[in-house]
């Protein structure tokens, strides 16, 4: 008994997966559908949208990017100021150094 319905089963399988040809008006339905489906004015506004967004996400990160760009250079000039204080503080500290020195000197 489960042997007969095995080889019913596997009969029902092969004619399920059988290749037939498709019916000669397919493409034809098919091709009719997607038309339908698609207009030409619908992709051009796709596209038209999807052009836009390219051009703000290009245009923002060029943006953000000269921004970075700026913010480096202000900070590199930032660094110099600071260490040209800290040498001039620095020739002015071992003047008062050499001053008090040549005081002590002077005193003894």
């Amino acid at each position: 008994m489960e042997h007969e319905e095995l080889d019913e089963f596997e009969r029902e399988l092969k004619q399920a997966l059988e290749r037939r040809p498709a019916p000669p008006s397919l493409k034809l339905r098919v091709m009719e559908r997607r038309a339908q489906r698609r207009h030409p004015q619908s992709m051009i506004w796709m596209r038209l949208a999807a052009t836009l967004l390219i051009v703000a996400l290009l245009g923002g990160g060029l943006r953000w990017g000269l921004q970075q760009r700026e913010e480096r250079r202000q900070g590199e000039e930032a660094r110099q100021q600071v260490m040209t204080a800290l040498r001039i503080t620095g020739h002015a500290l071992n003047r008062v150094s050499t001053r008090l020195a040549a005081h002590d000197r002077a005193g003894e």
